[in-house]
């Protein structure tokens, strides 16, 4: 994992989905907007740079480089390395993101008289963004290498299952957005836990079909 996160580190193909998200909530987020719309809007925004994450990792190192690895500890191990370290960048993202959204938002409904806990609004909007981060990663484990090699296919179905995984009825990342637009209109700060449980068995499920794709398939 410290490899990886060092290739991430130093590579700069890492700087457009960050730029990108923060260029989303800039646009998206404003100052005194009520908070769990603006926290809704802001795990949106996640998911798609999870997933995009995902992707740069899994493709950061040259085939001979990922066999060198794949050969020292394990192809599986390696692979887990990958989408474990964008996971864990996704995630410090998102947080950040949803304390910075936390403090400048208004801690009020949408009729912007009605007060709301700021402390559990930053908490439901924290799992909300826990949730499109699983989410997004699972996405990106199932669109990009060993499961898609072609970029002329792993790209737009990259695209079209991250646009999936937030309007598909079901979907734990829509019911995560959709319980904090709802709390928003009740006044009622939500606690999206079932969505966050199942976004976890979700991406187990999807990063345990990539690894053991990752054994048999060469680079």
């Amino acid at each position: 994992m410290r490899y990886q996160a060092a290739l991430l580190v130093r590579s700069q193909r890492r700087l457009p989905p960050f730029l990108l998200y923060a260029a989303v909530l800039a646009i998206g987020v404003q100052n005194g907007q009520p908070v769990l719309d603006s926290l809704g809007y802001e795990a949106a925004a996640v998911l798609p740079v999870a997933a995009w994450l995902v992707r740069i990792c899994a493709t950061n190192e040259p085939p001979a480089a990922r066999s060198c690895v794949g050969a020292a500890a394990g192809p599986g191990r390696a692979h887990l390395a990958c989408l474990l370290v964008a996971l864990g960048a996704s995630a410090a993202f998102g947080t950040a993101a949803t304390v910075a959204v936390t403090l400048i938002s208004s801690h009020t409904g949408t009729d912007h008289r009605t007060r709301v806990s700021a402390l559990q609004s930053a908490g439901a909007g924290l799992i909300a963004t826990l949730v499109c981060v699983l989410l997004g990663t699972a996405v990106g484990a199932l669109t990009a290498w060993p499961v898609l090699r072609s970029p002329g296919r792993a790209v737009p179905a990259l695209i079209l299952a991250a646009l999936l995984a937030l309007v598909l009825s079901g979907s734990p990342a829509r019911s995560a957005v959709t319980a904090l637009v709802t709390g928003s209109q009740t006044a009622r700060v939500p606690a999206p836990v079932l969505p966050l449980v199942l976004a976890v068995l979700l991406t187990a499920a999807a990063t345990a079909v990539a690894c053991a794709l990752t054994t048999r398939r060469a680079p």
